[in-house]
């Protein structure tokens, strides 16, 4: 094969490659785009605020603020919720405390066992509705950071294939420039002459 058409070959291949990165990082940025405004869609009809500035001043067990809350809650301080960051912090630093400190941990399988036993408890049925509201809750928030996560790993996916797209079109380029100043006539691997063997 002359090293002509071996350069247009394979630069015809990383042509064919680039146009393919461009494509799949066009649909990862639509993927990313709309994932994170769902997101932030979804949340924000939901109308969740985090505790003012105010409630952290004095936190202490029991109330809207714990001290375990500070590094990661009062961050958000009078905040609206909006983004996966902030649905886990929620979900996991203030939903998952408050539960944590209802009958049975707050764990629903357990509250909602009780009450089947003892079904003319309100009091342990109301227990039961609060741990499932928050509960479910929580669950969906998670969901929302799982989905701004998947949003985030696509946009660095689509910035890896534009840069990449970039990288082989500019090497595509140069196997094109090659091939132009090859003279046909040149192989990919010359032959060399092999010596006679002398005679004994």
């Amino acid at each position: 094969m002359s090293r002509k058409v071996f350069d247009i070959l394979t630069s015809t291949g990383g042509a064919v490659i680039v146009v393919i990165l461009l494509i799949a990082g066009g649909f990862l940025t639509w993927g990313y785009s709309f994932a994170n405004s769902n997101v932030k869609d979804q949340l924000s009809q939901q109308q969740i605020y985090f505790p003012p500035a105010a409630a952290s001043a004095h936190p202490k067990a029991g109330t809207e603020i714990t001290p375990s809350m500070i590094p990661t809650v009062s961050q958000y301080a009078g905040q609206q919720l909006l983004t996966g960051a902030q649905a886990k912090v929620y979900a996991n630093d203030f939903i998952k405390v408050h539960l944590s400190e209802m009958p049975y941990g707050g764990v629903y399988s357990k509250a909602s066992a009780a009450a089947m036993k003892d079904p003319k408890n309100t009091q342990l049925q109301g227990v039961v509705s609060t741990i499932f509201k928050g509960t479910t809750l929580r669950g969906l928030l998670l969901e929302a950071y799982a989905f701004s996560t998947i949003a985030t790993i696509m946009l660095y996916g689509a910035i890896a294939a534009f840069v990449s797209a970039a990288i082989l079109a500019v090497l595509v380029g140069l196997g094109f420039w090659h091939a132009s100043r090859t003279a046909p006539e040149k192989d990919l691997l010359p032959q060399t002459k092999s010596e006679p063997i002398p005679a004994a």
